[in-house]
């Protein structure tokens, strides 16, 4: 399917475009946006298109953000509700240079989202906040029905592939939100170079931080300047996984090659 095959496609692009809004599917070059704008679903990205970090697996833009746009939360809800969304994903980029990295913005969006979309459920990817329980608080209070907040990969290559984010401060964020009630959700990129043991030891400790939703796909190249492929897994092992991970204690596995976090997310609820 090419970009703009159908009437859905291009609906879904007016709408985000005529609201001047980001996506993750956009500006994370998702392979899956040809069929979830078709679909008329696509994962919402505040707090700008410019992030503070420099994760060496992510295709969005790094250096110095704008400041937070006040009207986003009015358009984004507007946005919501002329696509008729049932459920809507949202994610951010990270913003060490705001006192509260953006935490007072998310509220809002989710606020604001619900007053215009009472029946839509919301699911947020968040960022880990530098691990502030405060700051986690203030999402938690929000009771979105699904927190997601990405591991991205096992232990030992976390430092390689995250420029900033810490493997045992993404589980403890995980913990928090699930101690809290909330149900909590995480996703892992494979062919990074990890071994099949890292990848279940990751698995367990997901497990164990409370996380009961899990999406495994394989890492892809965005540009030269990013990190290589280091293995393609092939579909059946991705299957594999998927069965281990049930048998593990996962509640919802998505598994597959082009598996990203919000694939399918509406089913998750």
């Amino acid at each position: 399917m090419h970009l703009g095959d159908n009437e859905g496609f291009v609906r879904t692009k007016n709408i985000i475009e005529g609201q001047h809004l980001n996506t993750i599917c956009s500006s994370g070059r998702c392979p899956n946006q040809a069929e979830c704008w078709s679909r008329g679903t696509a994962t919402f990205m505040v707090l700008g298109a410019i992030c503070t970090r420099a994760c060496r697996f992510c295709n969005t833009e790094t250096g110095k953000p704008f400041p937070p746009d006040p009207l986003e939360p009015e358009r984004l809800a507007e946005s919501v509700r002329q696509m008729g969304l049932k459920h809507v994903v949202l994610t951010s980029v990270d913003r060490d240079d705001l006192p509260d990295l953006g935490a007072g913005h998310w509220v809002r969006v989710i606020r604001i989202l619900r007053q215009v979309n009472p029946g839509t459920t919301i699911e947020v990817l968040i960022p880990d906040f530098q691990g502030r329980p405060e700051l986690i608080r203030k999402i938690i209070d929000e009771k979105p029905e699904i927190v997601s907040h990405n591991l991205e990969t096992v232990e030992r290559l976390t430092p390689e592939v995250r420029s900033a984010a810490r493997y045992d401060r993404s589980l403890t964020v995980l913990k928090q939100l699930a101690d809290a009630g909330i149900r909590t959700k995480s996703g892992l990129m494979l062919g990074l170079g990890e071994t099949e043991e890292e990848l279940l030891d990751a698995m367990d400790d997901l497990l164990q931080y409370g996380c009961s939703i899990l999406t495994l796909g394989q890492y892809l190249q965005p540009t030269r300047k990013h990190l290589p492929v280091q293995a393609y897994i092939h579909p059946d092992a991705f299957v594999r996984y998927k069965d281990l991970a049930l048998q593990k204690g996962f509640e919802v596995v998505e598994s597959g090659p082009l598996i990203r976090s919000s694939y399918h997310a509406e089913k998750h609820i």
